[in-house]
This record gives C-alpha cells, structure tokens and sequence, in this order.
C-alpha cells in the first residue's frame, strides 16, 4: 500500500524536511488558526486541541483530501513552553529549562473530512538539558532563530550545546514524531 499524499496544514520548515526525509508526499498549506493557551490543560491536551483546530482549518478547504497537521509544546511539570514573543522571552526560557528535565509533546491529527476518519495522537520525548550560564545562553541564541520554536531552541541546529540527553523520538523534538505519523499513514486507506 503507498502512503497518501497529504496536505500538512503546518508552514514549519523543520516539519516539512521531516516528511520529505521519509518520502512523503505533501502539500503545504498553512493554517491560519490562532493557537490557543489554557493553563487548565496539560501539554498533551493542548497539543492536540491545537493540532485539531489546525488541522479542520485546512480540511474544510480540502475536503478531499488527507490532511495533517500538528502542534508541539515544551513543557516542565506544569509550566508550559510554546514560542518565545522575543530574545528575552528565548533566554528566559532557555534559562528555566537549563539544568533540568522537560517534555516535549507534539499532538498530531490525521483528517479525511469527506471520509469522516481522523486520527489523534501525542509523542512525548523527555529532554535533560546541560547546566548553563548566561553567557551559553547568549551565544547559543546568537547561533539560532529561537522565535519560532518551542522553547526557544532547536535541537538539530546546535543542540548539543544545551541538550545533554534525549529519552525517546529525536524527531518528535524537531517537531513531528515521524516514526509514529509513518505507522498512521500506512494505516491509512487512501480514499
């Protein structure tokens, strides 16, 4: 069975060379849905409830269509990640996640509106960052564009300078759990 092309409702670069690295064929079209921020919701609640939104956004343009879309958040216990508003914002960030453990939780929906079947899923990897100081902070913000990622960095664009270990999908960190979106889509009966 080949793998549908889809639409990724996501205008993420790091998301796209994900799929392309898998072979996925895909459309990009963005979703204009703004998203939404509730502190009575855990991450992977969020996640999801963002990805969802995104994702019917996309699909009630393409009903026809396989649509794809997904929402990651950094989070640490109950304090939540998403992206920094500006640098101070980043170094903020980088500087509470420094020397600890967090969660990176990415929701992900699967949607074939006119063939009324979704699929709903989260990847959570737990990320140890290195103990750092405001100087790493600052030249590795100077290495990166952290205003457009969750929590402020990247893992496969200088990572090893604030990320000691990683506890499950490196891709899920980039930004798609991939090895998971491949096992939904394989699933998936191209309409």
């Amino acid at each position: 069975m080949s793998l549908p092309r889809i639409v990724l409702a996501s205008g993420s670069p790091r998301r796209q060379e994900l799929l392309r690295q898998c072979g996925v064929e895909f459309d990009v079209i963005s979703a204009a849905v703004p998203e939404l921020h509730d502190e009575a919701l855990t991450a992977r609640e969020i996640s999801l409830l963002n990805a969802h939104r995104k994702t019917r956004a996309v699909a009630k343009r393409f009903p026809d269509r396989v649509v794809l879309g997904a929402d990651t958040l950094v989070a640490r216990g109950t304090r939540l990640y998403g992206k920094p508003v500006d640098l101070a914002d980043a170094r903020r960030m980088l500087a509470e996640l420094e020397g600890r453990t967090h969660q990176v939780v990415t929701g992900v929906c699967l949607l074939h509106l006119r063939g009324y079947r979704e699929r709903l899923f989260a990847e959570t990897t737990d990320v140890t960052f290195r103990t750092l100081g405001p100087d790493q902070i600052d030249a590795y913000l100077a290495e990166i564009d952290p205003l457009d990622k969750a929590g402020a960095y990247a893992i496969q664009h200088h990572g090893d300078r604030v990320v000691a270990e990683i506890a499950g999908s490196y891709s899920n960190v980039v930004g798609l759990p991939v090895e998971q979106v491949l096992a939904a889509l394989r699933d998936w009966e191209t309409p």
